[in-house]
């Protein structure tokens, strides 16, 4: 296979505090064209990204210093935009909400394929490439931004601008889900088709990541989250983008 020069090469973090798992990662994502670094932890990996932030970082969940859950959440909180796929031999599914809610993207379990996981990290990178390049529609063609509430998602930034000034960075699969629900105003959409709209269904993990997705994106558009006016639920079907004079019955409120 022809591999991508050292200057065009997707950079690769590997951090896990088993020397053997990171480099046969490594070596495997390297003959396959990658540029990968690895770090034993927290600190390795600090340094890392003081020299340069790489493209995706696979990170390991149980570590002795700093765990991958609080690694995540201060990198998503640094790079809003940043791939995070977790590398677990975790496989409860409280462990997989409290990596998605963390700020992963995607969450392998051990142990795993090597040719799965390549291709995690394609589908991984291949979103958030398409997004921050941006198809630039949502809605009507053409449009470049939309309201959500008193929120405006700016297509091509790739981000929402509050009434104040403030602009949150959005996960490709948050950007996705929001244009998701653009495109489709005032129609319930389930979780099924959601992750079709979001090109996500076969890197998702399990079927509550959609829910713990629209809980975060709710943290960023609403008024009060606790009580969404803006991304609905219908209960037992899925979820509804309303629009400013569309109303919906309250009674089917409930769930995430």
């Amino acid at each position: 296979m022809d591999k991508p020069s050292i200057a065009a090469a997707k950079r690769v973090l590997v951090v896990d505090d088993e020397p053997d798992l990171r480099q046969m990662v490594a070596e495997y994502l390297a003959r396959h064209g990658f540029a990968v670094a690895s770090a034993g932890g927290g600190r390795e990996l600090d340094q890392h990204f003081a020299s340069g932030q790489p493209d995706l970082v696979l990170l390991d969940v149980t570590m002795p210093e700093e765990d991958g859950f609080s690694i995540a959440r201060r990198l998503r909180a640094a790079h809003p935009t940043l791939p995070i796929i977790m590398l677990t031999a975790l496989d409860e599914v409280v462990d997989r909400v409290v990596g998605l809610e963390s700020g992963a993207d995607d969450y392998v379990t051990k142990p795993f394929d090597l040719r799965e996981l390549r291709a995690r990290i394609q589908a991984v990178m291949r979103r958030a490439g398409s997004a921050s390049g941006g198809n630039g529609q949502a809605g009507t063609a053409g449009d470049e931004s939309v309201a959500f509430g008193d929120v405006v998602l700016d297509l091509k930034g790739r981000r929402l601008l509050h009434p104040d000034g403030r602009e949150d960075r959005l996960t490709a699969m948050e950007f996705d889900l929001l244009q998701a629900f653009a495109r489709h105003p005032n129609q319930v959409l389930s979780r099924d088709r959601l992750l079709d709209l979001a090109h996500n269904r076969e890197m998702e993990p399990f079927d509550r990541s959609i829910d713990i997705r629209i809980t975060r994106l709710r943290r960023k558009i609403e008024r009060d989250p606790a009580k969404p006016q803006i991304i609905k639920t219908e209960r037992g079907v899925g979820y509804i983008f309303v629009t400013p004079g569309r109303r919906v019955s309250e009674g089917r409120e409930g769930g995430y």
